[in-house]
């Protein structure tokens, strides 16, 4: 899989299309949520994008610190189905993660999680933080990666 980081405005149609259909696949067909993806945020967000054979099979965005919470956060991480199993979400994370240190020069990130991916984010080093939470009908928490 190779990652690509592009601000929104360098996105190609093509990439926003996939991107956009992808998250649908996932949070609203897959998952049965209805809710508003497009929120505003993909403007101010950086975006990785991970693709195998021109097809993006995994993704986040990256909000730097007072975009969404006081410090940068990653959110929107999703993974093909056909591809799960494979490392996809850990490789990209990881390079969120990276991508945030490197170029915002935060070693603080913060996300809001769905509850079920509860041990996946806690194998990258997130900490819960506060109460669970109910976000458009489906248990989240707030995590934090610290130093």
């Amino acid at each position: 899989m190779k990652i690509e980081v592009k601000k929104f405005k360098d996105l190609s149609v093509e990439e926003i299309y996939e991107i956009l259909k992808l998250r649908s696949e996932v949070f609203v067909v897959e998952q049965e949520c209805v809710y508003q993806d497009i929120d505003g945020k993909d403007k101010k967000a950086m975006h990785l994008m991970g693709k195998k054979d021109n097809e993006i099979i995994a993704y986040t965005r990256i909000l730097d610190g007072g975009d969404y919470y006081e410090l940068p956060s990653i959110a929107r991480v999703v993974v093909k189905k056909k591809t799960r199993g494979e490392e996809r979400g850990k490789e990209i994370m990881k390079e969120s993660i990276k991508y945030i240190k490197e170029n915002l020069q935060e070693k603080t990130i913060v996300l809001a999680a769905q509850k079920y991916l509860d041990k996946f984010y806690k194998e990258l080093g997130f900490i819960v933080e506060g109460e669970e939470y109910l976000e458009d009908g489906i248990p989240h928490q707030k995590m934090k990666l610290k130093p």
